[in-house]
């Protein structure tokens, strides 16, 4: 009977207290702290914000908002706080828990708070429990993104209890990592750091390594009574590149080890100092002519405890002789520091490994645009052998088509489209002009086809900076090449790169198919291999030459479409890439599509792989690229593969 009574009592007492926190309100909350939020001293106020933030109020997360937001005012006729919104001399002063309107005063009835700094900080530490469940799973992220930032101590406690509700399985895991982050660096448990160091093995985060380093931190100390608990890094001797001598001596004199030796010229100023009638320690000042008679004068005033003590014997190399120094981690914990080398080892072995998987393709994205950059002087060069030095102009033509093109068809993706095809009939044209007009009187003279081709490329620059100025044009690509495919913090590569790439392959199966399945292939090969029994089969050699000559120009000027989106379009464009072409073309060897794709690859990862151990000079990169290639020809100079036939010179 007894307990069933106390049992019904019990749960009397509970409804009751269930009825009185439901009856409460966040104003109840504020009066019940009113005299530590009004005098709004930081030592004092850490009571009241975690009253209201954790009072389960709805309107809670208001409050704290317009508290730290210095728009929330206490009405003195009640003492009462309020959310307000000023209108010149008039306030408007509306309920927390209603959300509406209780009266409108003037600004003397009415007084704002406002908290300092440090109290804002304290509010926003508050607010992140609300930020961290916030239904929008945007303004979660971006709060945790803000704590990755410029996270706290008291942070820590509120993500961890977000982490188990969170739906979000993207979310989640990004709050999962800024919690690993947060036990590291604020968390004083050693089991639980150690565990959030290894939770970051192998990782390529920039965070990840930004909270490690700092584990790592430490400093050179006199090490002569360090305590044995002291986590010592390593032990260093002066005079060591780590320790010089003087550095090793001024921590035992800020160890209060040793004591520092006045110098030359403190000892002079001190000797100037004690004269007295024309003597300084019983010494007249004319016999002070030497050093070792200055020193004597110093001595006797030391001796009488006007200056500090001098040895004239001292050395700073015997002083350190025998002391130990050693390099001491401002981390206590042994555990921890062991924990975070090796997980930085295991993280600069992922990131080691990630920069060559970016430096590669890097190279092959640099080869990707030699390789459509001398793709058409393969044809030009290697199978007809016209040394063609406007080929490069030919390039520019090319992104100056797609520039064209863009200014009429303003939507980007329709007029390189557009561009493309033009940009091959524009510069196909053009080079069935100039083999008509100056090439086919130039066949096997190289020299005189050099200069003619150069004249020509000095007056297509020309032509292009009277047409479009000195001034670089814009080839913009379309929103759908912007940005870059993102594998982690340390793999990238541009989109704009990927269609570089994709389209240098396209056109090496164009090549392929047009040089192995088409007449005007087969005609070409027999042509290179032996003109006069091709002519003598009713093949005409003028004809296959002039159609041979354009196609090598057109795809030029395809390729120059696809590096105008790349780089700068200028009139001098072409001669960035004239060299880097004939390299491709010899390396490679001269006249063979699948050498020309060889010589790319080759000089691409060789120039990123120089200019990897060079960055700050790509010039220098490309000289010793240069010197590279031409002793690789000293060796092979028919390239990599040879091409039998007229272009190799049978």
């Amino acid at each position: 009977m007894i307990r069933r009574i106390l049992a019904a009592c019990l749960v009397f007492l509970t409804l009751a207290l269930t009825a009185q926190a439901q009856d409460r309100t966040i104003q109840d909350v504020l009066q019940e702290h009113a005299e530590a939020i009004v005098k709004s001293s930081r030592t004092t106020i850490g009571p009241a914000i975690e009253a209201v933030a954790n009072s389960g109020q709805p309107s809670a997360q208001t409050v704290l908002q317009k508290w730290q937001n210095k728009d929330m005012w206490q009405w003195s006729e009640n003492g009462f706080f309020y959310a307000a919104t000023v209108a010149g001399s008039d306030v408007t002063l509306t309920d927390f828990d209603t959300g509406e309107t209780v009266a409108i005063v003037s600004k003397g009835d009415v007084t704002q708070l406002k908290p300092n700094s440090g109290i804002r900080a304290m509010i926003g530490a508050a607010l992140v429990q609300f930020q961290l469940n916030d239904p929008d799973a945007e303004r979660r992220r971006e709060a945790l993104l803000a704590i990755q930032r410029d996270g706290e101590a008291s942070h820590l406690a509120p993500l961890r209890a977000s982490i188990e509700n969170e739906d979000n399985p993207e979310i989640k895991a990004l709050k999962e990592v800024t919690e690993r982050l947060l036990t590291i660096s604020f968390d004083k448990d050693d089991a639980r750091r150690i565990a959030a160091i290894k939770g970051f093995t192998s990782s390529l985060s920039l965070d990840a390594r930004a909270a490690l380093n700092p584990v790592l931190s430490a400093k050179l100390v006199y090490a002569e009574d360090l305590p044995e608990t002291a986590n010592i890094k390593r032990e260093i001797k002066p005079g060591s590149e780590a320790l010089s001598v003087r550095d090793a001596f001024a921590l035992m004199v800020s160890a209060g080890a040793a004591t520092a030796q006045p110098t030359i010229s403190e000892r002079k100023s001190a000797l100037s100092e004690h004269i007295v009638d024309g003597k300084v320690g019983g010494i007249p000042v004319t016999e002070l002519i030497s050093q070792e008679a200055r020193d004597h004068a110093y001595q006797a005033l030391a001796s009488e405890g006007f200056v500090a003590a001098f040895d004239p014997a001292f050395s700073m190399e015997a002083a350190v002789k025998g002391v130990r120094f050693a390099e001491v981690y401002d981390e206590p914990s042994a555990a921890v520091t062991d924990a975070a080398q090796e997980t930085l080892h295991t993280i600069n072995r992922a990131v080691g490994f990630n920069q060559f998987l970016d430096l590669s393709l890097d190279g092959l994205s640099l080869a990707s645009i030699y390789f459509l950059a001398a793709i058409g002087l393969a044809i030009t060069f290697g199978v007809m052998g016209v040394i063609n030095m406007a080929h490069g102009e030919f390039i520019m033509m090319g992104a100056y088509t797609g520039y064209v093109v863009q200014q009429i068809i303003p939507d980007y993706t329709v007029s390189i489209l557009v561009a493309i095809p033009m940009a091959f009939a524009l510069t196909f044209a053009a080079g069935v002009a100039m083999e008509r007009l100056i090439i086919r009187w130039l066949y096997n003279r190289p020299l005189e086809t050099l200069l003619a081709t150069f004249g020509v490329s000095i007056a297509l620059q020309q032509i292009a900076k009277n047409i479009f100025g000195t001034q670089a044009r814009p080839l913009t690509s379309p929103g759908w090449l912007d940005g870059a495919l993102v594998f982690n913090d340390v793999l990238a590569i541009s989109y704009i790169r990927i269609a570089i790439f994709v389209l240098a392959l396209v056109f090496l199966g164009i090549f392929l198919f047009i040089m192995k399945k088409t007449r005007l292939g087969l005609e070409t090969r027999a042509v290179t291999q032996n003109p006069r029994m091709a002519a003598s089969m009713g093949i005409n050699p003028d004809r296959v030459n002039m159609l041979t000559f354009g196609l090598g120009s057109g795809i030029a000027g395809v390729a120059g479409v696809a590096i105008g989106l790349y780089a700068k379009v200028t009139s001098e464009m072409g001669t960035d890439y004239i060299v880097q072409s004939f390299m491709t073309v010899v390396v490679g060897g001269v006249g063979n599509i699948w050498g020309t794709l060889l010589g790319a690859l080759g000089i691409g990862f060789l120039q990123k792989g120089i200019e990897w151990f060079n960055p700050s000079n790509t010039l220098a990169a490309q000289t010793y690229m240069i010197i590279f290639i031409i002793i690789f020809i000293q060796f092979r100079p028919k390239g990599i593969i040879a091409l039998k036939g007229r272009a190799a010179g049978d």
